[in-house]
């Protein structure tokens, strides 16, 4: 009876284990995707003028856009965002007041 219980409690402690394992793989995914929704075009075209550059190539216009992108992100990091203004500006289009 004792060894059943040691069995049972064995098996509880590693589901516990895996529990704890997939909450943290989860957030590591959660994190990783708002930062590639962030810096996903900046990382593309720096990765793109970096293949270009590696095969000879003129790589200027990746980096160009690259830069574009990532001054893009840090404007749309610097928005003062709140409960208020979560919508993003979306409520005019649905009104039919925007383009």
């Amino acid at each position: 009876m004792v060894t059943k219980h040691l069995q049972a409690q064995k098996l509880r402690q590693l589901g516990q284990g895996m529990t704890e394992y997939i909450i943290i793989v989860a957030l590591i995914a959660v994190a990783a995707i708002g930062t590639f929704k962030m810096f996903g075009q900046t990382i593309r075209n720096q990765v793109a003028g970096l293949a270009q550059e590696v095969s000879g190539q003129n790589g200027g216009d990746a980096k160009d856009a690259a830069q574009s992108a990532a001054d893009q992100a840090a404007s749309e990091a610097n928005v003062d965002r709140n409960l208020g203004s979560y919508n993003g500006g979306n409520e005019v289009q649905a009104a039919g007041g925007g383009g």
